[in-house]
Formats: C-alpha cells, structure tokens, sequence
C-alpha cells in the first residue's frame, strides 16, 4: 500500500464515527457526542476530539509519538500533579490503562479543561504565566519518569545551534546578492543590525557555563495556547513536547512569544516582571540569564524567513514572503533597544561584566 493511501485510510479511521465506535468504548463512553476539534495530518499526524458525555467534557486526542514517549508524558503530569500543578490527568480506560491503541494508533483521554487561554494583554495573566512556570521548575528538579518510559532529555550547548544560525545569516547574504530581486534587497538593508543582534547572541551564548543552568522537566511550549485560565487558577495544557532540559529554555521560549506580540514588544521592564515574579518560586543563575538573553538576542524570525525563502525561491510565495520579513524587520531596533537594557539589567543584578 502506498503512503498515499495509507494516509487516506488513516483519516477516514479518524473520523468521529469511528473513534466513538472503536476507542470510546474503553472508557465506558457508549453513545458519547463527539466533534473533532483539530486534525493535522502530517508526517507527526495528530487529532483531537471534544467528547460530551451525561454532564462531562472530555479532550480525546491521538498522539503521534511512540508508547515510550507517552509513558514519559504520563510521568510528567502525574509527577506535576502530585505537587499541586494544576494538569489534566491522563484517564484510565476501564481495563485500567491509559492509552487505547486502535489500529495501531495511540489515543488518550483527559478531562475538558474549561476557562480562557492565556491573555498576554493582561499583566494578572503574565504573572500567573510566570509564576506557574516558577513552581512547574521547582517541584520537577529530581524528576524521574517511569519504568518503560523513553529518556527525553535536552539539555544541548545553545552556542552550537546559535553560531550555526548566526555562519546561516552569511551565507544568506551572498545568496541574497546573488538573486538582488526584492525580498533580498530588504534582506540585505537589515543586514546590518540582523548580525549585530546574532553576533551579541553568539558572544553571550559562548561564554555560559552549562554545569551553572538550572535543570527540570521543562514543558517546551509554554505559550499561550496551552495556558488556560479559570478564574484565579492556571492550567497547563498538552505537554507532548515535554523533556529534562534547561529551565531558561522553557523562560526564553515564553518570553519571545510574549514579546513579539504588538501590544508587548520587546518590552524590557514587563520581562524583569516576569522573571521575579518567577523566582519567588525558583531562583535563576547569571548563566539562566545569560542562556536567556542570548535566545532573545537572536533574530530567529529574520533567520527563519529568509532560510525558507532562500531554499524555495523559485517556487515559494514572493509576495508573502516580502510581507513576512518586512514585519520582521519593523521590529529590529526594538529588539536591539530590548538587548542593550536586559543586558544592562544582568550585569546590575550580578554585579558582573557580560
């Protein structure tokens, strides 16, 4: 059978019918109401479903990794649970397990969280954001995961991936001298303050001292999709991509999305905030600091745009493209701003030198 049709009779398994024929069941939810509330059918296929059940909502999902890694996300909500962080627990099936395999596929049940996701626009919810992620860091410092599951750990040099990017950034600019068509006229009109930014990024990150950052179960998409809120509780929400890395990973990948945001950029006071209001929780070291700065430092979007740019240039989207980077680029003097009063901020606090 070709990938094609594989895929195609995958979806058609994915269906509502289907999934509250084959899999709901195991939970006891005969004659449940079900709506599929996402699908992505990539290479990473995923589905999601809404399931009403008498007076309950449940979130039934398909995951798209291997038994070891949901052994290992299991671990982690049941870990943050017994320490008082507010996670849907994975649900038990009748049989007493807590997954249902359907055609080889892997599907788990949690309860429907209620409330609103998370409002960047509302300072009460950054804090509670940053708060959280705080406790989250504390309580998962010696966390083990159990017997059977895979060992997802990070924890890799960031100066690797960041001088990779920044050498990247040179060899975009000879291409974008070579093709001289627009996108690479605004390409190499920023130029100049894109290596600046991905230079300072480069000098941070080679000076951390990787046994001096704090380590935990980090959730590696803290944003605010998976942020609910309920009245004054926090909730967290879908932790597939969770692993034992760096807690400044988990910081520094909130902290770009809130500040990028038109209503947040670059705001540097509103990321000191964030950060105490974070260590009342977990205190942070100079090279947390520093691995943060580094990450906010870098012209990630700059780099990303014009890496697919330059690799489908003679089938992509121009015009998408040119609208892409030139909101980028609008934000550049506002990041560099942002990197020269953090920067200052650190060395104050520390008392040192960067």
């Amino acid at each position: 059978m070709t990938s094609i049709a594989k895929n195609k009779n995958n979806i058609e398994l994915l269906s509502e019918k289907n999934v509250k024929k084959y899999v709901l069941p195991y939970y006891g939810l005969h004659n449940a109401e079900v709506s599929q509330v996402k699908l992505k059918d990539t290479d990473k296929q995923r589905a999601v479903y809404r399931v009403s059940y008498k007076d309950k909502e449940y979130c039934l999902k398909k995951v798209y990794f291997p038994l070891e890694e949901l052994l290992f996300v299991y671990s982690a909500v049941e870990w943050l649970y017994r320490y008082g962080v507010k996670v849907p627990r994975i649900l038990s099936t009748l049989n007493h397990s807590r997954y249902v395999n359907y055609e080889n596929m892997l599907f788990i049940l949690t309860p429907w969280i209620d409330g609103d996701k998370c409002d960047f626009d509302s300072i009460k919810h950054v804090l509670l954001t940053s708060g959280n992620l705080g406790k989250i860091h504390k309580v998962s410092q010696n966390f083990k995961p159990i017997l059977g599951s895979s060992e997802k750990i990070g924890c890799t040099n960031p100066h690797n991936s960041l001088n990779k990017h920044y050498n990247n950034l040179m060899t975009y600019s000879n291409l974008a001298f070579k093709h001289n068509d627009k996108f690479s006229r605004i390409f190499l009109d920023n130029i100049e303050t894109s290596l600046l930014l991905a230079k300072t990024s480069n000098n941070i990150s080679s000076s951390i001292n990787l046994d001096n950052l704090s380590k935990s179960l980090c959730h590696n998409d803290y944003v605010s999709k998976n942020i609910i809120v309920d009245k004054n509780d926090i909730w967290v929400i879908d932790f597939d991509k969770c692993k034992y890395d760096f807690c400044a990973l988990d910081i520094s990948y909130c902290l770009r999305r809130l500040l990028r945001r038109d209503g947040t950029k670059w705001n540097v006071e509103l990321t000191i905030t964030f950060l105490n209001e974070y260590e009342k929780h977990n205190q942070l070291t100079i090279d947390d600091y520093k691995y943060i700065l580094s990450y906010l430092a870098f012209p990630q979007k700059y780099w990303k745009i014009s890496r697919d740019y330059f690799a489908n240039i003679s089938k992509c989207n121009k015009k998408a493209f040119i609208s892409l980077i030139e909101k980028v680029v609008a934000q550049h003097e506002d990041q560099l701003n942002f990197v020269r009063k953090f920067t200052e901020y650190i060395e104050f606090k520390f008392g040192e030198t960067l």
